[in-house]
């Protein structure tokens, strides 16, 4: 398999990425059955008019991880590499390489009712609604890719003050309290 190219690239916003969800979402769902109660494209590939890492993000909610498990082989059998929890308690992650082995998708799954699976809806529902704050993420995304192009953690590094930022206002404005 030949090793993943590892260098930051920020795409302009593409009109296949919604089509590019939905595709790999059938068959997430016909992987995981009953264990999926439904999928969400996030991260910035599913807001309109933002540059992304051409990467499709799937926030995949589920019954239970412990139910999620069982299916290991029917999402290794789909191209996903099975990271676990990688870095965020209550999680699991996937990974997936296209046959050039350029990382081309994520899924991010949570039990129903998880606070994470709440706050990446949140964040992304926010930008989605607030085209200012989405640009601002766009524009950051770009800099940080023209200064880090062969650093992804550099890259990641530079965007955690932005996200957590709008993570404290999407709070706020999911929970009603006000205009952030």
């Amino acid at each position: 398999m030949q090793k993943p190219d590892r260098t930051v690239v920020v795409s302009p916003p593409d009109a296949k990425w919604p089509a590019d969800y939905d595709s790999e979402r059938r068959k997430i769902e016909s992987a995981l059955g009953t264990c999926l109660i439904r999928t969400h494209h996030i991260g910035s590939t599913s807001i309109a008019g933002i540059y992304a890492k051409p990467i499709i993000d799937l926030l995949a909610e589920v019954t239970t991880l412990c139910e999620l498990d069982t299916h290991t082989r029917e999402m290794q059998r789909l191209g996903y590499e099975v990271m676990g929890e990688y870095g965020i308690a209550g999680r699991r992650f996937f990974r997936k390489n296209n046959s050039k082995g350029i990382r081309s998708h994520h899924i991010h799954a949570f039990a129903t009712g998880s606070a994470e699976l709440e706050r990446h809806l949140a964040f992304r529902d926010f930008l989605r609604a607030h085209e200012k704050w989405a640009e601002r993420y766009s524009d950051l995304k770009r800099q940080l890719a023209r200064a880090h192009p062969s650093d992804i953690e550099a890259y990641m590094d530079g965007k955690d003050g932005f996200i957590k930022a709008v993570d404290r206002r999407a709070a706020v404005w999911k929970g009603g309290a006000g205009r952030p």
